[in-house]
């Protein structure tokens, strides 16, 4: 996965530097977020899903150090008051709020601002929107409670190319997978479980 979205990186010189591969937190799925971050090639970044957890700040310090130290980006899921506390390098939107990426990045031009999208209407608005790549799912069958439909290489090769910006790949991402999608024309890939055995 790190070989394939490395690849996509270099395709997608000339446009603004996106870390090429994105992973996602989840309480439940990665429980060692941290031990994830720490074993994450450099110009990769982390979005931390904190789900409204009371330790949401000491958690986004703690992931904060780390990219520090890696050369990682930290984005916050749907919370820029966290995420201009901390000091993070910008924000993940869910699709219902991708409306906000243009005053977030007119607040913080330095912030990377991406957002989630299901459907090639939903990547399109969110780029006209001001994200700076949206992350589309899912990609394949995935674990998530919350995943619909796969869309698989095919179709989201389509949508990467008609969405009018960058678009990650999220949703059953892993080793195996990511090789599917080397032509797909994306920017990059996301994955949750899909990295979660690394270790440093």
């Amino acid at each position: 996965m790190r070989r394939t979205a490395a690849l996509l990186g270099r395709r997608a010189a000339g446009r603004k530097a996106l870390p090429p591969l994105l992973f996602f937190t989840d309480p439940v799925r990665t429980p060692d977020p941290e031990a994830v971050a720490a074993a994450l090639p450099a110009g990769s970044a982390v979005v931390l899903r904190t789900f409204g957890a009371p330790d949401a700040e000491a958690q986004a310090h703690r992931l904060l150090a780390i990219a520090r130290a890696r050369r990682l980006k930290l984005l916050i899921g749907a919370d820029a008051a966290l995420a201009a506390r901390v000091g993070a390098h910008g924000v993940h939107l869910p699709q219902r709020l991708a409306f906000r990426a243009r005053p977030l990045k007119a607040a913080d031009p330095r912030w990377t601002v991406t957002a989630a999208a299901h459907s090639l209407r939903a990547a399109r608005a969110a780029l006209a929107s001001g994200a700076d790549a949206a992350v589309v799912s899912v990609a394949f069958a995935s674990n998530s409670p919350s995943a619909g439909r796969a869309i698989g290489p095919v179709r989201l090769a389509r949508l990467a190319r008609d969405a009018g910006g960058p678009v990650y790949a999220l949703g059953g991402i892993n080793d195996a997978t990511a090789r599917r999608l080397a032509d797909a024309g994306l920017v990059g890939l996301a994955a949750v479980e899909g990295l979660a055995g690394l270790r440093t």
